[in-house]
């Protein structure tokens, strides 16, 4: 491992500037793919050209492709973080610096992050250097039960954060929906049908035959893919309707299933009134975020097809809508055959993602317990939320033909003190140092001749 940490001579520390992607082989790691599958022993990970050429044992090395011995290392995908706020806010307690709500405005459902991304942001270095490498962003809803459009943004410092514009919108049931709404569950839903059947009513009057508002991969926001007459006023709309303009239109791609709604839930009995909207709104491309009782409803979670973004951990209830929170909620989803993703959110902070994976791969060998198995808990914090952010294949895992996001770690990056060395976001060496490492390296071997007079007591 130290050839690896001290390669100022070797080919992993070539001379390459940072816009460009460099190419590289990785030989002799121990190699997970994020895909599921068990982690690989003296494997090899080639780059080129910012994508994954080849991962595993016995690849052949293209020829020019400088290489480097990766002995002692693990190297794995980027991790994804879901559902999170990175490029939002600075400073929390400063809402000068802080946009991850918006409980005065009046938008809700419109709200776009993307333009708000600040690819400088503290946090976005910090995540960084813990190995998350692309994010979901979004607003949390506080003015409304809908809390806006989120954005899939890379961790790169080129500045071009944005992947996908308006790639979900999120809504809250439960007891936080019941809060927004008026203070009860009962309100909530029927403000949630009462929006839908607006939107699917003013898609209908403003549609442009056969094309779609879904956002590509290569929309980078500027031009909103939806008929002028949405913003512009004249499609028809009653005199009894709640949304904005703005929120209806802002609406039409979920009603049609072209955005993928993400769904704040926790209570068992509020995930299968989640799963019965179906039968209203076919069209609807649902994803759970919480699911803390998700357990309990896991076959049917299963049989809808419905991915899940769930709370890591949670061992304890909270409130009342998590009476059945148990750690072993994950597992028993995954066996029912659920799609699981880790929740960033549920967090302190999403960089402990890896911790998170870690701790259920422990549960799987606890009496009576359902963790997951290492390379489940793994596609967890990579190739599965990177599925449900539209991904799939292209991030998260070390595949040929996905981008060249590459972490390289100390030891197992599910085992608790494990630390990248070295991250790649497309190809491109990242740096590690942000305002934390910066204030660490300065205090660290301080005495106290050191301190300034007003630690003298």
């Amino acid at each position: 491992m130290k050839r690896l940490l001290t390669l100022a001579a070797s080919a992993l520390a070539i001379a390459a500037s940072p816009a460009f992607a460099q190419d590289i082989a990785i030989t002799n790691a121990t190699v997970a793919t994020g895909d599921g599958s068990d982690p690989i022993e003296n494997a090899t990970v080639v780059i080129r050209g910012g994508k994954v050429v080849a991962a595993g044992a016995g690849v052949s090395i293209p020829a020019g492709v400088p290489t480097a011995d990766g002995s002692g290392t693990w190297v794995t995908p980027g991790l994804v973080a879901t559902v999170t706020t990175l490029g939002l806010w600075d400073v929390g307690a400063v809402s000068e610096s802080n946009d991850t709500r918006a409980g005065n405005s009046p938008f809700s459902a419109a709200l776009d992050v993307a333009p708000a991304i600040n690819p400088n942001s503290v946090h976005v270095a910090v995540h960084r250097a813990a190995g998350i490498t692309r994010a979901a962003t979004v607003t949390m809803p506080s003015s409304s039960i809908f809390g806006g459009q989120g954005a899939i943004i890379d961790l790169g410092v080129d500045g071009n954060a944005v992947m996908r514009p308006r790639a979900f919108q999120i809504v809250a049931l439960g007891e936080r929906g019941a809060r927004l709404s008026g203070g009860s569950r009962v309100s909530a839903h029927a403000l949630f049908r009462n929006a839908l059947r607006e939107a699917g009513r003013f898609g209908e009057d403003a549609r442009i035959p056969g094309r779609s508002s879904r956002p590509s991969e290569s929309d980078t926001g500027d031009d909103v893919p939806i008929d002028p007459r949405l913003s512009g006023g004249n499609a028809e709309r009653g005199d009894d309707v709640l949304l904005t303009r703005f929120d209806a239109a802002a609406l039409v791609p979920v009603v049609r299933g072209e955005q993928r709604l993400y769904v704040e839930v926790e209570r068992a009995s509020d995930i299968r009134a989640v799963l019965a909207l179906k039968r209203e709104f076919a069209r609807l491309d649902l994803v759970l975020v919480g699911a803390s009782e998700g357990w309990l409803v896991a076959s049917e979670i299963a049989a809808a097809g419905v991915p899940v973004i769930a709370d890591g951990l949670d061992d304890l209830p909270e409130n009342f809508e998590e009476i059945a929170s148990t750690q072993s909620n994950v597992g028993r989803m995954v066996k029912a055959g659920v799609k699981v993703a880790i929740n960033a959110s549920a967090m302190e902070n999403p960089r402990n993602l890896n911790q998170f994976a870690g701790n259920l791969v422990a549960l799987a060998r606890m009496p009576r317990a359902a963790g997951l198995s290492w390379g489940q808990a793994f596609a967890a914090i990579s190739s599965v939320p990177a599925d449900i952010s539209g991904l799939k294949g292209r991030a998260g895992v070390l595949a040929p033909g996905a981008v060249g996001d590459l972490v390289i770690w100390d030891g197992d990056p599910l085992e608790l003190g494990a630390m990248p060395v070295r991250v790649y976001i497309d190809g491109v060496e990242q740096p590690l140092d942000n305002h934390q490492s910066r204030l660490r390296e300065r205090y660290r071997d301080l005495d106290e001749s050191d301190l300034p007079k007003a630690y003298d007591w």
